[in-house]
C-alpha cells in the first residue's frame, strides 16, 4: 500500500488565529507536527496542505513539502481531498492533525497498519484514565464493536451505566476517547468529501458521524499514547513539553 500523510493547516482559526505558527519550545507548531510525521516508518511522503503562504514558507524553509490549497474548505477532510486529486497515485491518505505538536510517529503507523485495502476509514482511540474527561465535551468519546469498528462518537459520556454512581464509572467500564487522526481509502475520501451534513453530525458537531450515517465503516485501533491538541491559547498554557 502506498500511503501519503497530509497535514491540513489553516491560519485563520476562529479560536486561535495564527495557531500553526505559534512557537512551542523554539519551533512552530506546524514544524513540530511535520518533523514528527516524517519519522513514520509506513508513510511514503508527508505534505502540509495549507491556505496560507506563511505556513507554506515555514515548511519550505526547512526543506519540507507543502502545497497551497483553497481557502474555501470547511474542514480538513476537504483539504485532504484536494491534495488527493493532485497526488492521486496513493492507495490511502492519512489526515494528521496540525494542532497536535507532539504526535507520536507510532500513532501514525498504527493507523497505517489498519489500511489493508478493505478498510474504508480508520482512526485511533485511547482508554480514558481520568474521571473528569468523561464529562468534558471537548473530549470525543467512542464506542466500537467486537470487530473493532466504530459504532458511535459523542461529546457526551457513552455508554451510560445504569445504577452506577457517576464517580464510580471508571471502576465498572473501560471508556475510550477519540484520537483525531484518520486514514482514508482513496475512493472513499473522494466520496465523503462531497457528502452533505447529516442530522447526527449537526447534533454533535462531529464530522465522522456524517460518514457513518451514509454507511461508511470506520476501523478503530487502540493506542496507549496520549495526544495533546491545541485548540485555544489556554490549551497552549497547559501543554506538556517534550523533545
Amino acid at each position: 500500500m502506498r500511503i501519503l500523510g497530509i497535514i491540513p493547516s489553516r491560519y485563520a482559526s476562529s479560536r486561535f488565529p495564527g495557531k500553526p505558527l505559534v512557537e512551542i519550545n523554539g519551533k512552530s507548531m506546524i514544524r513540530r507536527v511535520y518533523e514528527r510525521s516524517i519519522q513514520s516508518r509506513l508513510l511514503d511522503r508527508v505534505i502540509v496542505a495549507t491556505d496560507d503562504h506563511r505556513i507554506y514558507d515555514q515548511i519550505s524553509t526547512i526543506g519540507g513539502e507543502a502545497l497551497l490549497t483553497s481557502d474555501q474548505h470547511a474542514n480538513g477532510t476537504e483539504r485532504c481531498n484536494e491534495v488527493a486529486q493532485i497526488e492521486d497515485s496513493y492507495d490511502y491518505y492519512i489526515n494528521i492533525q496540525g494542532d497536535e505538536p507532539y504526535i507520536h510517529p507510532d500513532q501514525i503507523d498504527l493507523v497505517a497498519d489498519l489500511l489493508d485495502g478493505q478498510t474504508e476509514l480508520a482512526t485511533l482511540v485511547k482508554a480514558i484514565d481520568h474521571l473528569e474527561d468523561l464529562d468534558d465535551f471537548g473530549e470525543m468519546k467512542v464506542v466500537f464493536s467486537q470487530q473493532m469498528e466504530a459504532l458511535y462518537f459523542s461529546r457526551s459520556c457513552i455508554p451510560h451505566l445504569r445504577n452506577i454512581r457517576s464517580d464510580m464509572r471508571l471502576h465498572h467500564h473501560t471508556y475510550y476517547k477519540h484520537i483525531g487522526i484518520y486514514g482514508y481509502r482513496k475512493d472513499v475520501l473522494s466520496n465523503i468529501a462531497t457528502l452533505s451534513p447529516t442530522p447526527l453530525e449537526s447534533a454533535e458537531n462531529l464530522e465522522q458521524l456524517r460518514w457513518m450515517e451514509n454507511g461508511y465503516r470506520i476501523k478503530v485501533g487502540i493506542t496507549d499514547l496520549d495526544s495533546q491538541m491545541i485548540d485555544t491559547p489556554e490549551d497552549l498554557k497547559k501543554l506538556k513539553y517534550f523533545e
